[in-house]
């Protein structure tokens, strides 16, 4: 089957990351095979699950540059059947190396191409901004995830994502499905908090995730233990909402 879903959002801190690994981790647990792929040079889904990335020496600068295939830049994690690309501090200067390279936009899509069969699901953690990196991503995906927080700004900003996923669209990739926008950072005492869901449920209606992802002090901690929230806790609310969203996108893509 081999689905590649792209977790995208210009805006920083709207929980891509946390989603990506936790979403990863959920959908192993789930007993589907992932792979996750780090595009973000911040490299935080590759230290969340505990990998060193300074050590790093293939990843997605080496696939993206084709300098490396795929196979030879994926590690096994602690996380049951999630296999991962990681990322390195590198990857910044690989916007600049591509600019002049003929279909610069396909890189990640070709490289792709050999191992989409091998995983149930790829999951990519986007870059928080819309260059090259991320183009990269939305061109090799078949869906994307937005992941919008709970708070006062949240959709600003969104309108940008959606023209960007409209011209990728039209010119890259026309078979991009937008997968689901995905409420986090929730918090029920909050009025804004459930003013912000009731607007995006009232806009995007079925596009919106049943899934909300809660607040949860658990979800924070667990990076720095470089382990996904499923490890770490998995009696925790975090947990079970990353497990609930799991299983809402199996379903979605088992029709």
């Amino acid at each position: 089957m081999g689905k590649i879903i792209a977790i995208a959002n210009q805006k920083g801190g709207v929980g891509k990351t946390t989603t990506s690994v936790n979403l990863a981790a959920s959908l192993g647990v789930l007993e589907k095979k992932v792979l996750l792929i780090d595009a973000d040079p911040q490299a935080n889904a590759s230290s969340g699950l505990g990998i060193d990335v300074e050590s790093v020496e293939i990843g997605t600068y080496q696939i993206l540059e084709h300098s490396n295939v795929p196979k030879e830049a994926i590690i096994k994690c602690s996380a049951p059947n999630v296999d991962v690309i990681p990322a390195h501090i590198d990857l910044v200067a690989i916007e600049i190396e591509l600019v002049d390279k003929e279909n610069r936009e396909y890189m990640l899509k070709k490289a792709l191409a050999e191992i989409k069969e091998e995983y149930d699901y790829i999951i990519i953690d986007c870059a928080p901004s819309l260059g090259l990196l991320t183009l990269n991503a939305l061109t090799a995906a078949d869906s994307v995830i937005i992941p919008i927080q709970c708070e006062y700004f949240a959709l600003e900003g969104l309108g940008k994502l959606l023209n960007t996923i409209k011209s990728i669209q039209k010119i890259h990739n026309p078979d991009l499905d937008i997968e689901g926008l995905l409420l986090t950072m929730y918090d029920s005492r909050l009025r804004l908090s459930n003013q912000v869901v009731e607007e995006v449920q009232k806009h995007f209606n079925d596009m919106v995730f049943e899934t909300i992802i809660q607040r949860n002090v658990k979800l924070s901690e667990a990076p720095s233990f470089g382990e996904s929230i499923i490890n770490y806790d998995a009696t925790s609310k975090g947990a079970t909402n990353y497990l609930h969203l799991a299983q809402e996108v199996i379903k979605k893509n088992s029709k």
